[in-house]
Protein backbone atom coordinates (compact mmCIF):
# COMPACT_ATOMS: atom_id res chain seq x y z
CA UNK A 1 0.00 0.00 0.00
CA UNK A 2 1.43 3.36 -1.02
CA UNK A 3 1.32 6.78 1.00
CA UNK A 4 1.26 9.85 -0.56
CA UNK A 5 4.04 12.32 1.00
CA UNK A 6 3.82 16.26 0.80
CA UNK A 7 6.56 17.95 -0.79
CA UNK A 8 7.97 20.04 1.77
CA UNK A 9 6.85 23.83 1.60
CA UNK A 10 4.25 26.12 3.51
CA UNK A 11 0.96 24.38 4.63
CA UNK A 12 -1.97 25.53 2.19
CA UNK A 13 -3.59 28.17 3.61
CA UNK A 14 -7.70 28.82 2.60
CA UNK A 15 -7.99 31.14 0.03
CA UNK A 16 -7.11 35.06 0.53
CA UNK A 17 -9.09 38.14 -0.61
CA UNK A 18 -7.64 39.36 -3.30
CA UNK A 19 -6.60 42.51 -3.14
CA UNK A 20 -5.10 43.74 -6.40
CA UNK A 21 -8.45 42.45 -8.63
CA UNK A 22 -10.38 45.94 -8.90
CA UNK A 23 -13.18 43.61 -9.94
CA UNK A 24 -12.81 41.69 -6.72
CA UNK A 25 -14.81 42.34 -3.81
CA UNK A 26 -14.18 39.51 -1.34
CA UNK A 27 -13.30 36.81 -3.93
CA UNK A 28 -10.13 34.81 -4.15
CA UNK A 29 -7.69 35.34 -7.28
CA UNK A 30 -9.17 32.20 -8.31
CA UNK A 31 -11.74 31.56 -6.52
CA UNK A 32 -14.43 33.62 -7.78
CA UNK A 33 -12.72 33.24 -11.33
CA UNK A 34 -15.55 30.55 -12.48
CA UNK A 35 -18.60 32.43 -10.99
CA UNK A 36 -17.38 35.84 -12.64
CA UNK A 37 -17.24 33.92 -15.97
CA UNK A 38 -20.60 32.71 -15.50
CA UNK A 39 -21.73 36.19 -14.53
CA UNK A 40 -20.38 37.82 -17.44
CA UNK A 41 -21.98 35.32 -19.73
CA UNK A 42 -25.26 35.78 -17.83
CA UNK A 43 -24.67 39.56 -18.46
CA UNK A 44 -23.90 39.28 -22.28
CA UNK A 45 -27.03 37.11 -22.91
CA UNK A 46 -29.27 39.09 -20.62
CA UNK A 47 -27.97 42.11 -21.99
CA UNK A 48 -28.47 41.14 -25.40
CA UNK A 49 -32.15 40.16 -24.67
CA UNK A 50 -32.50 43.43 -23.05
CA UNK A 51 -31.25 45.85 -25.53
CA UNK A 52 -33.31 43.81 -28.54
CA UNK A 53 -36.54 43.80 -26.79
CA UNK A 54 -35.92 47.79 -25.93
CA UNK A 55 -34.75 48.30 -29.87
CA UNK A 56 -37.75 46.39 -30.92
CA UNK A 57 -40.49 48.59 -28.43
CA UNK A 58 -38.10 51.72 -29.82
CA UNK A 59 -38.78 50.79 -33.56
CA UNK A 60 -42.42 50.63 -32.80
CA UNK A 61 -42.17 53.92 -31.23
CA UNK A 62 -41.30 55.69 -34.31
CA UNK A 63 -44.75 55.65 -35.33
CA UNK A 64 -44.90 58.01 -33.14
CA UNK A 65 -43.90 61.91 -33.27
CA UNK A 66 -42.08 62.19 -30.04
CA UNK A 67 -38.17 61.22 -30.31
CA UNK A 68 -38.62 60.91 -26.42
CA UNK A 69 -40.24 57.47 -26.86
CA UNK A 70 -38.66 56.23 -29.73
CA UNK A 71 -34.75 56.73 -27.46
CA UNK A 72 -36.39 55.91 -23.93
CA UNK A 73 -36.61 52.25 -24.47
CA UNK A 74 -33.32 51.67 -26.37
CA UNK A 75 -31.60 53.89 -23.37
CA UNK A 76 -33.36 51.99 -20.17
CA UNK A 77 -32.05 48.52 -22.16
CA UNK A 78 -28.68 49.27 -22.97
CA UNK A 79 -28.85 51.05 -19.09
CA UNK A 80 -29.78 47.67 -17.85
CA UNK A 81 -26.85 46.02 -20.04
CA UNK A 82 -24.26 48.38 -18.52
CA UNK A 83 -25.76 47.58 -14.91
CA UNK A 84 -25.13 43.89 -15.82
CA UNK A 85 -21.66 44.55 -16.77
CA UNK A 86 -20.81 46.68 -13.83
CA UNK A 87 -21.91 44.25 -11.59
CA UNK A 88 -19.07 41.55 -13.30
CA UNK A 89 -16.51 43.70 -14.88
CA UNK A 90 -16.80 47.12 -13.04
CA UNK A 91 -13.19 48.21 -14.95
CA UNK A 92 -14.91 46.88 -18.07
CA UNK A 93 -17.60 49.03 -17.19
CA UNK A 94 -15.82 51.92 -16.65
CA UNK A 95 -13.69 51.75 -19.83
CA UNK A 96 -16.45 51.26 -22.22
CA UNK A 97 -18.27 54.34 -21.03
CA UNK A 98 -14.92 56.56 -21.84
CA UNK A 99 -14.67 54.78 -24.86
CA UNK A 100 -18.21 55.79 -26.20
CA UNK A 101 -18.88 59.06 -23.94
CA UNK A 102 -17.97 61.20 -26.82
CA UNK A 103 -21.04 59.52 -28.76
CA UNK A 104 -24.09 60.16 -26.29
CA UNK A 105 -24.80 63.65 -26.89
CA UNK A 106 -25.76 62.76 -30.52
CA UNK A 107 -28.32 61.12 -28.47
CA UNK A 108 -29.13 64.29 -26.36
CA UNK A 109 -32.61 65.49 -26.18
CA UNK A 110 -32.28 69.30 -24.81
CA UNK A 111 -30.36 71.82 -26.06
CA UNK A 112 -26.45 73.14 -25.50
CA UNK A 113 -26.34 74.20 -21.59
CA UNK A 114 -25.15 77.25 -22.03
CA UNK A 115 -27.87 78.19 -24.30
CA UNK A 116 -31.73 79.79 -24.28
CA UNK A 117 -33.97 78.32 -21.44
CA UNK A 118 -36.34 77.27 -23.88
CA UNK A 119 -34.10 74.35 -24.98
CA UNK A 120 -32.97 73.86 -21.55
CA UNK A 121 -35.98 72.87 -19.69
CA UNK A 122 -35.84 70.44 -16.43
CA UNK A 123 -37.40 67.62 -18.03
CA UNK A 124 -35.58 67.98 -21.66
CA UNK A 125 -31.95 67.52 -19.25
CA UNK A 126 -33.38 64.88 -16.84
CA UNK A 127 -34.13 62.46 -19.79
CA UNK A 128 -30.36 63.30 -21.66
CA UNK A 129 -28.77 60.19 -22.45
CA UNK A 130 -25.62 62.01 -20.57
CA UNK A 131 -27.53 62.84 -17.31
CA UNK A 132 -29.00 58.99 -17.18
CA UNK A 133 -25.01 57.80 -17.56
CA UNK A 134 -24.35 59.82 -14.70
CA UNK A 135 -26.59 58.51 -12.42
CA UNK A 136 -25.32 54.97 -13.12
CA UNK A 137 -22.28 55.83 -12.70
CA UNK A 138 -23.08 57.55 -9.62
CA UNK A 139 -24.50 54.16 -7.46
CA UNK A 140 -22.02 52.00 -9.37
CA UNK A 141 -19.10 53.74 -8.69
CA UNK A 142 -20.27 55.08 -5.22
CA UNK A 143 -21.05 51.14 -4.24
CA UNK A 144 -17.59 49.85 -5.96
CA UNK A 145 -16.03 52.76 -3.90
CA UNK A 146 -17.59 51.93 -0.42
CA UNK A 147 -16.03 48.18 -0.93
CA UNK A 148 -12.31 49.76 -1.91
CA UNK A 149 -12.53 52.53 0.72
CA UNK A 150 -13.10 49.31 3.31
CA UNK A 151 -10.04 47.95 2.46
CA UNK A 152 -6.86 48.92 4.09
CA UNK A 153 -4.76 51.29 2.18
CA UNK A 154 -1.43 49.83 0.29
CA UNK A 155 0.55 52.57 -1.04
CA UNK A 156 2.65 49.74 -3.07
CA UNK A 157 2.40 49.30 -7.22
CA UNK A 158 -0.89 46.98 -7.76
CA UNK A 159 -2.17 47.93 -3.91
CA UNK A 160 -5.03 49.87 -3.00
CA UNK A 161 -4.10 53.62 -3.23
CA UNK A 162 -4.55 56.13 -0.51
CA UNK A 163 -7.29 58.72 -1.18
CA UNK A 164 -5.57 62.15 -2.30
CA UNK A 165 -6.77 65.56 -1.21
CA UNK A 166 -8.60 65.43 -4.52
CA UNK A 167 -11.27 63.71 -2.87
CA UNK A 168 -11.83 65.99 0.32
CA UNK A 169 -11.94 69.03 -2.93
CA UNK A 170 -14.67 67.38 -4.82
CA UNK A 171 -17.17 66.41 -1.68
CA UNK A 172 -16.68 70.01 -0.22
CA UNK A 173 -17.61 71.60 -4.05
CA UNK A 174 -20.87 68.91 -4.16
CA UNK A 175 -21.77 69.76 -0.37
CA UNK A 176 -21.78 73.05 -1.41
CA UNK A 177 -23.52 72.73 -4.53
CA UNK A 178 -26.09 70.53 -2.46
CA UNK A 179 -26.41 73.72 -0.12
CA UNK A 180 -27.22 75.88 -2.90
CA UNK A 181 -30.09 74.26 -3.55
CA UNK A 182 -32.22 76.00 -0.54
CA UNK A 183 -31.49 79.51 -2.54
CA UNK A 184 -32.67 77.91 -6.02
CA UNK A 185 -35.82 78.88 -7.22
CA UNK A 186 -36.15 75.87 -9.76
CA UNK A 187 -34.32 73.10 -7.29
CA UNK A 188 -34.89 70.56 -10.18
CA UNK A 189 -32.56 72.83 -12.16
CA UNK A 190 -30.42 72.96 -9.94
CA UNK A 191 -30.59 69.01 -8.68
CA UNK A 192 -29.78 67.93 -12.45
CA UNK A 193 -26.65 70.03 -12.37
CA UNK A 194 -25.62 68.70 -9.02
CA UNK A 195 -25.78 65.09 -10.09
CA UNK A 196 -24.02 65.91 -13.38
CA UNK A 197 -21.26 67.74 -11.21
CA UNK A 198 -21.39 64.39 -9.01
CA UNK A 199 -20.81 62.08 -11.91
CA UNK A 200 -17.54 63.90 -12.35
CA UNK A 201 -16.89 63.32 -9.22
CA UNK A 202 -17.44 60.18 -9.23
CA UNK A 203 -15.59 58.99 -12.04
CA UNK A 204 -11.89 61.11 -10.42
CA UNK A 205 -12.37 58.92 -7.53
CA UNK A 206 -13.16 55.83 -9.20
CA UNK A 207 -10.55 56.17 -11.61
CA UNK A 208 -7.85 57.12 -8.88
CA UNK A 209 -8.40 53.93 -7.04
CA UNK A 210 -9.03 51.88 -10.73
CA UNK A 211 -5.97 52.99 -12.17
CA UNK A 212 -3.03 51.42 -9.78
CA UNK A 213 -0.26 49.91 -11.52
CA UNK A 214 1.68 50.67 -14.84
CA UNK A 215 -1.17 48.04 -16.91
CA UNK A 216 -3.49 50.18 -16.19
CA UNK A 217 -2.16 53.47 -16.70
CA UNK A 218 -1.40 51.75 -20.10
CA UNK A 219 -5.19 50.65 -20.46
CA UNK A 220 -6.67 54.08 -19.52
CA UNK A 221 -4.73 56.05 -21.62
CA UNK A 222 -5.36 53.66 -24.67
CA UNK A 223 -8.98 53.93 -23.96
CA UNK A 224 -9.10 57.67 -23.17
CA UNK A 225 -7.16 58.62 -27.25
CA UNK A 226 -9.59 55.51 -28.59
CA UNK A 227 -12.44 57.74 -27.59
CA UNK A 228 -11.15 59.56 -30.23
CA UNK A 229 -12.62 57.45 -33.05
CA UNK A 230 -16.07 58.36 -32.58
CA UNK A 231 -16.08 62.13 -32.76
CA UNK A 232 -13.27 61.92 -35.98
CA UNK A 233 -14.57 59.65 -37.42
CA UNK A 234 -18.68 61.60 -37.33
CA UNK A 235 -16.81 64.58 -38.02
CA UNK A 236 -14.34 63.37 -41.21
CA UNK A 237 -18.02 61.43 -42.24
CA UNK A 238 -19.70 65.02 -42.24
CA UNK A 239 -17.12 66.37 -43.99
CA UNK A 240 -17.07 63.70 -46.92
CA UNK A 241 -20.59 63.93 -47.21
CA UNK A 242 -20.34 68.07 -47.49
CA UNK A 243 -22.55 68.57 -44.33
CA UNK A 244 -20.43 68.50 -41.26
CA UNK A 245 -21.93 69.13 -37.77
CA UNK A 246 -21.84 73.03 -37.13
CA UNK A 247 -23.25 76.22 -35.24
CA UNK A 248 -22.86 79.55 -36.38
CA UNK A 249 -21.98 82.43 -34.77
CA UNK A 250 -21.94 85.99 -36.30
CA UNK A 251 -20.11 85.62 -39.73
CA UNK A 252 -18.23 82.21 -38.45
CA UNK A 253 -19.19 78.29 -38.73
CA UNK A 254 -17.82 76.18 -36.29
CA UNK A 255 -17.72 72.78 -36.57
CA UNK A 256 -19.11 70.72 -33.51
CA UNK A 257 -18.60 67.62 -34.13
CA UNK A 258 -20.66 64.50 -32.59
CA UNK A 259 -21.02 67.60 -29.28
CA UNK A 260 -24.41 70.17 -28.98
CA UNK A 261 -21.58 72.82 -28.96
CA UNK A 262 -18.42 73.77 -30.56
CA UNK A 263 -16.80 74.75 -27.62
CA UNK A 264 -17.40 71.53 -25.69
CA UNK A 265 -15.48 69.92 -29.02
CA UNK A 266 -12.08 71.95 -28.88
CA UNK A 267 -11.68 71.51 -25.45
CA UNK A 268 -11.79 67.95 -25.51
CA UNK A 269 -9.36 68.05 -28.78
CA UNK A 270 -7.68 70.24 -26.60
CA UNK A 271 -6.82 68.07 -23.91
CA UNK A 272 -6.09 64.96 -25.91
CA UNK A 273 -3.65 66.74 -28.17
CA UNK A 274 -1.19 68.15 -25.42
CA UNK A 275 -1.33 64.87 -23.75
CA UNK A 276 -1.04 62.89 -27.07
CA UNK A 277 2.11 65.13 -27.68
CA UNK A 278 3.79 64.58 -24.40
CA UNK A 279 3.55 60.66 -24.39
CA UNK A 280 4.12 60.31 -28.48
CA UNK A 281 8.03 59.66 -28.28
CA UNK A 282 6.93 56.86 -25.94
CA UNK A 283 4.38 55.28 -27.97
CA UNK A 284 5.98 52.77 -30.56
CA UNK A 285 4.78 50.15 -33.88
CA UNK A 286 1.22 50.52 -35.05
CA UNK A 287 -0.20 52.13 -31.85
CA UNK A 288 2.35 55.39 -32.78
CA UNK A 289 1.02 55.55 -36.13
CA UNK A 290 -2.51 55.07 -34.67
CA UNK A 291 -1.49 57.99 -32.52
CA UNK A 292 -0.30 60.26 -34.95
CA UNK A 293 -2.89 59.93 -37.20
CA UNK A 294 -5.29 60.86 -34.28
CA UNK A 295 -3.13 64.10 -33.44
CA UNK A 296 -3.32 65.45 -37.07
CA UNK A 297 -6.68 65.09 -37.79
CA UNK A 298 -7.45 66.19 -33.86
CA UNK A 299 -5.37 69.15 -34.98
CA UNK A 300 -7.43 70.46 -38.05
CA UNK A 301 -10.63 69.79 -36.28
CA UNK A 302 -9.33 71.85 -33.23
CA UNK A 303 -8.64 74.78 -35.91
CA UNK A 304 -12.02 74.39 -37.87
CA UNK A 305 -14.10 74.73 -34.26
CA UNK A 306 -12.66 78.31 -33.88
CA UNK A 307 -12.24 78.71 -30.15
CA UNK A 308 -10.38 80.71 -29.18
CA UNK A 309 -9.78 79.91 -25.81
CA UNK A 310 -9.13 76.50 -26.18
CA UNK A 311 -6.78 77.37 -29.11
CA UNK A 312 -4.99 79.65 -26.44
CA UNK A 313 -4.81 77.09 -23.94
CA UNK A 314 -3.64 74.44 -26.18
CA UNK A 315 -0.85 76.35 -27.38
CA UNK A 316 0.24 77.13 -24.01
CA UNK A 317 0.18 73.48 -23.01
CA UNK A 318 2.14 72.68 -25.97
CA UNK A 319 5.13 75.22 -24.51
CA UNK A 320 4.28 73.78 -21.01
CA UNK A 321 5.48 69.99 -22.50
CA UNK A 322 8.42 71.16 -24.52
CA UNK A 323 9.75 73.30 -21.38
CA UNK A 324 8.97 69.90 -19.04
CA UNK A 325 10.41 67.07 -21.53
CA UNK A 326 12.77 69.41 -22.78
CA UNK A 327 11.84 69.05 -26.27
CA UNK A 328 13.46 72.24 -27.84
CA UNK A 329 13.26 71.00 -30.99
CA UNK A 330 9.20 70.79 -30.75
CA UNK A 331 8.89 74.71 -30.85
CA UNK A 332 10.18 74.86 -34.91
CA UNK A 333 6.85 72.57 -35.18
CA UNK A 334 4.46 74.42 -33.13
CA UNK A 335 5.73 78.02 -35.11
CA UNK A 336 5.32 76.08 -38.42
CA UNK A 337 2.23 74.68 -37.35
CA UNK A 338 0.99 77.88 -36.79
CA UNK A 339 1.74 79.58 -39.49
CA UNK A 340 0.44 77.42 -41.65
CA UNK A 341 -3.05 77.78 -39.81
CA UNK A 342 -3.09 81.39 -39.85
CA UNK A 343 -2.48 81.29 -43.77
CA UNK A 344 -4.72 78.01 -44.72
CA UNK A 345 -7.73 77.81 -42.18
CA UNK A 346 -10.44 80.24 -43.18
CA UNK A 347 -12.08 82.70 -40.56
CA UNK A 348 -9.18 81.84 -37.55
CA UNK A 349 -7.64 85.29 -38.34
CA UNK A 350 -10.55 86.78 -38.11
CA UNK A 351 -11.99 85.06 -34.99
CA UNK A 352 -8.64 85.93 -33.13
CA UNK A 353 -9.43 89.58 -33.99
CA UNK A 354 -13.18 89.50 -32.72
CA UNK A 355 -11.41 89.55 -29.13
CA UNK A 356 -11.35 93.03 -29.61
CA UNK A 357 -12.55 94.02 -32.94
CA UNK A 358 -16.24 95.44 -33.07
CA UNK A 359 -18.52 92.89 -34.59
CA UNK A 360 -20.21 90.70 -33.72
CA UNK A 361 -19.91 87.66 -32.37
CA UNK A 362 -22.54 84.92 -30.60
CA UNK A 363 -25.24 86.75 -28.88
CA UNK A 364 -22.89 89.78 -28.48
CA UNK A 365 -23.93 92.28 -31.36
CA UNK A 366 -22.74 95.76 -30.63
CA UNK A 367 -19.54 94.69 -28.63
CA UNK A 368 -16.32 92.63 -28.54
CA UNK A 369 -16.00 89.62 -27.30
CA UNK A 370 -13.78 90.98 -24.05
CA UNK A 371 -16.15 93.64 -23.76
CA UNK A 372 -19.37 91.65 -23.56
CA UNK A 373 -17.66 89.08 -21.04
CA UNK A 374 -16.82 92.15 -18.83
CA UNK A 375 -20.37 93.47 -19.08
CA UNK A 376 -21.81 90.35 -18.61
CA UNK A 377 -19.86 89.69 -14.98
CA UNK A 378 -20.87 92.62 -14.28
CA UNK A 379 -24.54 91.38 -14.22
CA UNK A 380 -24.27 88.63 -12.75
CA UNK A 381 -21.99 89.22 -10.06
CA UNK A 382 -24.64 91.28 -8.28
CA UNK A 383 -27.10 88.13 -8.44
CA UNK A 384 -25.40 86.52 -5.20
CA UNK A 385 -26.01 89.47 -3.03
CA UNK A 386 -29.49 88.22 -1.50
CA UNK A 387 -27.43 84.79 -0.84
CA UNK A 388 -23.65 85.29 -0.53
CA UNK A 389 -22.94 82.67 1.39
CA UNK A 390 -24.82 79.39 -0.31
CA UNK A 391 -25.74 81.23 -4.02
CA UNK A 392 -28.86 81.58 -6.03
CA UNK A 393 -28.59 77.94 -6.97
CA UNK A 394 -26.61 75.63 -9.10
CA UNK A 395 -27.09 75.99 -12.51
CA UNK A 396 -29.34 78.99 -12.06
CA UNK A 397 -27.63 82.24 -13.55
CA UNK A 398 -28.92 81.13 -17.42
CA UNK A 399 -32.53 81.46 -15.71
CA UNK A 400 -31.84 85.08 -14.14
CA UNK A 401 -30.61 86.50 -17.11
CA UNK A 402 -31.58 88.14 -20.47
CA UNK A 403 -29.53 86.52 -22.42
CA UNK A 404 -29.76 83.19 -20.94
CA UNK A 405 -26.35 82.22 -20.47
CA UNK A 406 -23.80 80.83 -18.27
CA UNK A 407 -21.45 83.21 -16.35
CA UNK A 408 -18.58 82.04 -18.95
CA UNK A 409 -16.45 82.45 -15.79
CA UNK A 410 -16.59 78.84 -13.87
CA UNK A 411 -14.94 81.29 -10.79
CA UNK A 412 -18.18 83.60 -11.01
CA UNK A 413 -20.03 80.68 -12.01
CA UNK A 414 -19.09 79.12 -8.15
CA UNK A 415 -19.53 82.34 -6.38
CA UNK A 416 -23.13 83.71 -7.68
CA UNK A 417 -24.59 79.67 -7.30
CA UNK A 418 -22.81 78.15 -4.71
CA UNK A 419 -21.51 81.37 -2.71
CA UNK A 420 -18.60 81.60 -0.80
CA UNK A 421 -18.33 78.32 0.36
CA UNK A 422 -19.18 77.03 -3.15
CA UNK A 423 -16.47 79.37 -4.11
CA UNK A 424 -13.21 78.42 -1.61
CA UNK A 425 -14.43 74.55 -2.76
CA UNK A 426 -13.94 75.33 -6.18
CA UNK A 427 -10.55 77.39 -5.86
CA UNK A 428 -9.23 74.19 -3.60
CA UNK A 429 -10.58 71.78 -6.27
CA UNK A 430 -8.52 73.71 -8.68
CA UNK A 431 -5.39 73.98 -6.79
CA UNK A 432 -5.47 69.98 -6.05
CA UNK A 433 -5.86 69.74 -9.73
CA UNK A 434 -2.49 71.21 -10.60
CA UNK A 435 -0.74 70.01 -7.29
CA UNK A 436 -1.17 66.60 -8.79
CA UNK A 437 0.67 67.73 -11.53
CA UNK A 438 3.47 69.13 -9.73
CA UNK A 439 3.77 66.36 -7.69
CA UNK A 440 4.12 64.21 -10.44
CA UNK A 441 6.73 66.19 -11.97
CA UNK A 442 8.81 66.38 -9.40
CA UNK A 443 8.36 62.47 -8.83
CA UNK A 444 9.74 61.49 -12.55
CA UNK A 445 12.82 62.03 -14.32
CA UNK A 446 13.32 63.50 -17.86
CA UNK A 447 13.57 61.50 -21.04
CA UNK A 448 11.32 58.88 -19.10
CA UNK A 449 7.41 57.41 -19.40
CA UNK A 450 6.67 58.96 -16.04
CA UNK A 451 7.70 62.61 -16.90
CA UNK A 452 5.72 62.37 -20.33
CA UNK A 453 2.74 61.10 -18.58
CA UNK A 454 3.18 63.92 -15.48
CA UNK A 455 4.21 66.32 -17.72
CA UNK A 456 1.31 65.63 -20.24
CA UNK A 457 -1.06 66.21 -17.30
CA UNK A 458 0.69 68.98 -15.57
CA UNK A 459 -0.23 70.86 -18.86
CA UNK A 460 -3.38 69.53 -18.98
CA UNK A 461 -4.29 70.69 -15.38
CA UNK A 462 -3.29 74.43 -16.25
CA UNK A 463 -5.40 74.43 -19.65
CA UNK A 464 -8.45 73.40 -17.12
CA UNK A 465 -7.95 76.26 -14.63
CA UNK A 466 -6.71 78.91 -17.75
CA UNK A 467 -10.09 77.87 -19.42
CA UNK A 468 -11.95 78.22 -16.35
CA UNK A 469 -11.19 82.18 -16.62
CA UNK A 470 -13.24 82.65 -19.51
CA UNK A 471 -15.57 79.66 -20.21
CA UNK A 472 -17.76 77.50 -18.25
CA UNK A 473 -15.64 74.23 -18.39
CA UNK A 474 -16.72 73.07 -15.41
CA UNK A 475 -20.15 72.28 -16.76
CA UNK A 476 -18.26 70.53 -19.91
CA UNK A 477 -18.99 66.65 -18.29
CA UNK A 478 -17.33 64.96 -20.92
CA UNK A 479 -14.02 66.74 -21.10
CA UNK A 480 -13.74 66.51 -17.36
CA UNK A 481 -13.97 62.61 -17.25
CA UNK A 482 -10.73 62.57 -19.81
CA UNK A 483 -9.22 65.06 -17.48
CA UNK A 484 -9.95 62.50 -14.71
CA UNK A 485 -8.30 59.93 -16.97
CA UNK A 486 -5.00 61.43 -17.10
CA UNK A 487 -5.07 62.88 -13.16
CA UNK A 488 -5.25 59.24 -12.47
CA UNK A 489 -2.60 58.33 -14.66
CA UNK A 490 0.18 61.02 -13.02
CA UNK A 491 -0.85 60.23 -9.45
CA UNK A 492 -0.17 56.14 -10.63
CA UNK A 493 3.19 56.86 -11.90
CA UNK A 494 4.55 58.40 -8.84
CA UNK A 495 3.90 55.25 -7.09
CA UNK A 496 5.72 53.14 -9.53
CA UNK A 497 8.98 52.37 -8.63
CA UNK A 498 10.27 52.24 -12.53
CA UNK A 499 9.45 55.47 -13.52
CA UNK A 500 9.86 57.78 -10.36
CA UNK A 501 13.14 58.75 -9.35
CA UNK A 502 13.77 60.57 -6.21
CA UNK A 503 13.01 64.38 -6.56
CA UNK A 504 16.51 65.99 -8.11
CA UNK A 505 17.46 69.94 -8.06
CA UNK A 506 20.56 69.49 -10.63
CA UNK A 507 19.86 68.66 -14.53
CA UNK A 508 19.05 65.08 -15.29
CA UNK A 509 20.45 63.64 -18.48
CA UNK A 510 18.23 62.66 -21.19
CA UNK A 511 17.75 58.33 -20.51
CA UNK A 512 16.01 56.29 -22.78
CA UNK A 513 13.24 54.80 -21.89
CA UNK A 514 13.57 51.89 -19.08
CA UNK A 515 12.92 48.44 -20.38
CA UNK A 516 10.66 47.16 -17.16
CA UNK A 517 8.36 50.51 -18.79
CA UNK A 518 5.83 48.83 -21.80
CA UNK A 519 4.86 51.42 -24.18
CA UNK A 520 1.20 51.90 -24.85
CA UNK A 521 1.60 50.10 -27.92
CA UNK A 522 1.25 47.24 -26.05
CA UNK A 523 -1.78 47.84 -24.79
CA UNK A 524 -3.18 47.80 -28.10
CA UNK A 525 -1.26 44.99 -29.67
CA UNK A 526 -1.32 42.64 -27.29
CA UNK A 527 -4.26 40.17 -27.69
Amino acid sequence: MSTTTRPPGPTPTPREVSTTDPDAVGAGPHAGTGRRHLGSRVAAVGGALVAAAAAAVSGLATLGTSPTWVYLPLLAGIGVALGMLALTRFAGFVYLLLLTRTGLDLLKLSGPAAGNTNTNTAAARGLDPSTLVGLLVIVAGTLWLIAQYSRPADPSPGGRPPASRLRVAWIALIVAAVLSLFGSQNPLVSLIGITRLLAVAVMFLVLEQLVRDAKSVRTAIAVAFGSLVIPLTYTAFGFASGHPAADVKSSFVRITGPFTQSTTFARYLAFLIVFGVAILPYVKGRARVALVGGLSLSSVFLLLTLTRGALLATVLGLLAVVVLQRRWKLLLGLGAAGLLALTLVPGLGSRLDAVTQERAVGQAPTSNSLEWRLSYWAETLPLADRQPVNGIGYDMTQYKTDVAKQPHNDFIKAYVETGILGLGAYLYLCWQIVVIGLRAVRRTVVGTWGRAVAAGYLACAGMFVLQSVAANVISSVVVLWYLAVFAAAALAVTRLPEVAGPVRRSRAPRAATPDLVPSVSDTLEKP
